[in-house]
């Protein structure tokens, strides 16, 4: 399938295989995959471990914001670095996804990582999956994708991505959590969860990797005719 030169831009609720959807397109399609996510646990973890973001979740974002600009934070073919460290597994933890939301929400993160994330746009032929990536990065993509799913079965795909690293798991811990990213993300001030008007639902609540591929190239055909 010869796909023509666009952005594909996919948002929506976490746990709805976003990343793993994305990356499949990219190597079906011969695409870039950008992981913002990525980028936003990677600056979670920095606030973490350099003391900008306390327990309770208070941020130091002046602190923060002035040590972000001389962050190397990004990308190598065994995933998201900062600097000559690999920080793929550390955040992808729970103590890191307790506070990527609340480090999402601070105005001066986003415009951290929405300028790297630009950065790679200009050479188009990319697929990237966050929660304000067709609304705010990339508003002008050629394909918007709002990804959701049944609560439930997301704490249940969480709970197993995480049992599968040797992670502890509880299914109603691992589904608050979720429950309160829902909210954060969808009612921050800045940039705030939602779709697209142009976007296209898409809820996998019962499809295969498979079926969802299938549905994309339906969607790429009927669209550009390819």
């Amino acid at each position: 399938m010869q796909v023509p030169d666009i952005i594909i831009a996919i948002d929506g609720y976490s746990s709805t295989g976003k990343s793993s959807f994305a990356k499949i397109i990219a190597n079906e399609f011969s695409f870039l995959y950008l992981d913002s996510g990525a980028l936003y646990r990677g600056a979670t973890l920095f606030a973490i471990e350099e003391g900008f973001i306390s327990d309770d979740c208070t941020i130091d974002v002046a602190g923060l914001d002035k040590a972000l600009q001389s962050l190397d934070i990004h990308f190598e073919s065994d995933g998201a670095h900062i600097g000559d460290r690999c920080i793929e597994k550390e955040i992808r933890s729970l103590a890191v996804a307790e506070k990527v939301s609340p480090i999402a929400t601070v105005p001066e993160v986003r415009n951290f990582v929405d300028k790297k994330l630009r950065e790679f746009g200009r050479m188009k032929r990319i697929v990237m999956d966050g929660r304000d990536i067709g609304t705010t990065v990339f508003p002008d993509a050629e394909l918007k994708i709002f990804m959701t799913a049944d609560t439930d079965i997301r704490a249940e795909r969480r709970a197993a991505e995480m049992r599968a690293k040797g992670e502890e798991a509880d299914i109603e811990t691992v589904k608050k959590n979720l429950l309160e990213r829902d909210y954060i993300d969808s009612h921050r001030e800045t940039s705030p969860l939602s779709k697209a008007e142009d976007a296209i639902v898409l809820d996998n609540s019962h499809m295969t990797m498979e079926d969802q591929m299938e549905w994309i190239k339906g969607i790429i055909a009927e669209r550009f005719g390819c």
